[in-house]
């Protein structure tokens, strides 16, 4: 059984309101053992409906229902047949009085929400690490539930966590630190499951202002605090932009290393990648987009997965905002070069179908959509919006637009309907210039898409220029360049530049030994693609500490793409897989399998069909 919404879940029929989760982890079998409570509400229309609820891999032990909220009685219920990317549908055939339902289940060991850490990966070395990743549609494999953005609920807990560790969700924390376990959360604010989150590791805490903060692992807390000091101010600036934050508290928690993202907008609390900690506050556009979604995403959401891009090119486009507000329009403009010239690269190697801004997935997994399309085009389509209606009539628009959708699920179609009847129907003769359905329903950009230029990076494509040329760069020439600026004037270098000019730029500027996680990623890719060979320790350290997709999967790809690269990569990534999260470790064996089906098809359909089967 297949369905475009990614959700076995009849929801139109018998929808969930509210689930109170009891969660004891149990770090020796990587496991929760849970008690789920679900309030459900049914239509009138389907007054003998089953509750159906999406699964992954669920050790579902009882299941019983109440009519008056107090007294549970079990009832039937049946675990459907498994789906490669949707899991299993669970079907409770519980009597029309029923409002509550209990179930008593376990994860699987192997959940593909939940990263379980060893000690030795973790910064504190002395007690292990848990953490979830529930977007797309993850949350099923650690909770009951109608796993679909379209649903939007209330949720509460109770986490049992072990001595010395504290536990967070993505509710309201209490940032006094008192480690007293078990830990209680409330989210009284509905919300897609994607955003139910749960993290348990050892932790302090750093204000950064007087409703924001970050937790990170002791080691890390005051790198943190500095780095994420203008949080406060973020929220200050898309306040005045985009109306209020209306989620309480506005916390970070810097994950370990192999957190599969850059980020991940939990509301109250965003989940973070510690490589955005480069002591000179360069990455930070990363919390202007997280906390972008504080509107765009978390407060207005996509409805299903095909309408990604309402979540991420406004979230996009407000982040640019934010950061032009704070840092200047120089920077964002660098950035916005930066990400175009990414994007471009990206769609050359796409099928026109996921090109599309309105896309559809059905049969695919949602986690495909993960591309820049949905990001970088999609506020372009906005930017071009704002350049057509003038900015001041633009901002009135998003602020209309998040209070009229506010804690609501919407479609492409819905956004678009909007867009026509609060800008393009209302302003005579301005509607012909943007061409809507061109840049939703098209692959590639409309020839009228924005091109951003940033005055600052004409003397770096020179530099570029030059030393492809031959000539050296001067060292008093990049010492004033910021992250962006490096990333730049790597881009602009050759694609083939020979191991000896790779060599002489590494021995003047060490760039295999930069702690700029962005410069060196970039840098081993170049090292990959052009046999620089002095750089491969540095590589295999990279790939066996860091998990963050963006900058590991090109590098996999990079090194399969030759017969010793493929070696290589495969022994680094048998004794690493242990260490990224189970999203990162299905990216990179999709790399391996693709490798193995483009130089020996008939293996690759075997070596499938295995993996399948196991």
């Amino acid at each position: 059984m297949r369905v475009r919404s990614h959700s076995f879940s009849e929801f139109y029929k018998v929808r969930v309101r509210h689930v109170h989760l009891d969660i004891r982890p149990q770090f020796d079998r990587h496991e929760l053992d849970c008690i789920a409570v679900l309030d459900i509400q049914r239509e009138n229309s389907w007054p003998d409906a089953p509750v159906v609820l999406d699964t992954e891999r669920l050790d579902v032990r009882e299941v019983s229902a109440s009519s008056d909220g107090s007294n549970f009685a079990p009832v039937s219920y049946e675990l459907g047949q498994q789906d490669q990317v949707l899991g299993q549908p669970l079907v409770i055939k519980a009597p029309p009085p029923t409002i509550k339902l209990k179930i008593v289940y376990s994860t699987s060991p192997d959940a593909s929400a939940l990263q379980w850490l060893e000690p030795n990966q973790t910064a504190s070395r002395t007690l292990p690490f848990l953490y979830t990743q529930s977007q797309a549609i993850h949350a099923r494999s650690w909770i009951p539930i109608q796993d679909i953005p379209a649903v939007r609920l209330t949720f509460s807990a109770v986490v049992h966590a072990p001595p010395r560790m504290m536990a967070l969700m993505s509710a309201g924390n209490n940032e006094q630190l008192t480690h007293d376990s078990p830990y209680h959360f409330r989210m009284e604010k509905p919300v897609p499951p994607y955003l139910i989150a749960l993290a348990i590791g050892r932790l302090d805490f750093a204000s950064t202002g007087y409703r924001t903060g970050v937790y990170a692992e002791p080691s890390l807390i005051h790198r943190a605090a500095y780095e994420f000091g203008d949080t406060e101010k973020m929220i200050e600036t898309a306040e005045r932009l985009f109306g209020l934050y209306r989620w309480g508290r506005y916390d970070l928690l810097v994950l370990p290393p192999s957190f599969p993202y850059g980020g991940m907008e939990n509301p109250c609390l965003t989940f973070l990648t510690p490589t955005v900690i480069t002591g000179d506050r360069s990455l930070v556009a990363l919390i202007a987009h997280e906390l972008a979604h504080s509107w765009s995403g978390n407060l207005v959401t996509n409805k299903n997965w095909d309408d990604f891009w309402l979540n991420e090119g406004f979230t996009t486009y407000i982040e640019h905002r934010i950061q032009e507000e704070i840092y200047g329009k120089d920077r964002v403009e660098v950035e916005q070069v930066l990400s175009r010239l990414s994007l471009d690269e990206e769609m050359s190697k796409l099928e026109n179908r996921d090109q599309l801004l309105d896309t559809d997935l059905t049969d695919r997994d949602p986690d495909e959509a993960m591309t820049l399309v949905p990001y970088v085009k999609g506020a372009l389509f906005l930017q071009t919006l704002e350049q057509t209606f003038g900015r001041a009539r633009f901002d009135r628009f998003l602020r209309d637009y998040f209070d009229h959708f506010a804690f609501q699920s919407v479609t492409t179609a819905q956004a678009k309907q909007y867009i026509r009847d609060k800008l393009l129907n209302s302003a005579t003769g301005r509607a012909a210039p943007v061409p809507v359905d061109e840049w939703l329903s098209e692959p590639g950009l409309p020839p009228s898409a924005p091109v951003v230029e940033a005055r600052v990076l004409t003397s770096i494509q020179e530099a570029a220029l030059r030393c492809a040329a031959g000539m050296p760069l001067p060292r008093q020439e990049a010492a004033g360049w910021d992250s962006h600026q490096w990333l730049y004037f790597l881009n602009e270098l050759p694609a083939d530049l020979t191991a000896a000019k790779m060599s002489q730029l590494d021995a003047e500027f060490g760039l295999s030994q930069s702690t700029n996680s962005e410069i060196l990623a970039r840098w081993l890719l170049m090292s990959v693609r052009n046999g620089y060979h002095a750089a491969d320790p540095r590589i295999e350290e990279f790939l066996t500490s860091v998990g963050r997709l963006k900058y590991i999967k090109p590098i996999y790809e990079a090194l399969v793409a030759t017969p010793d690269g493929r070696t290589v990569a495969a022994d680094i990534y048998d004794k690493t897989k242990s260490f990224y999260h189970p999203i990162a470790r299905t990216a990179v064996e999709q790399v391996f399998s693709q490798a193995l089906t483009t130089r020996d098809p008939e293996r690759a359909v075997a070596h499938s069909l295995e993996h399948s089967a196991s």
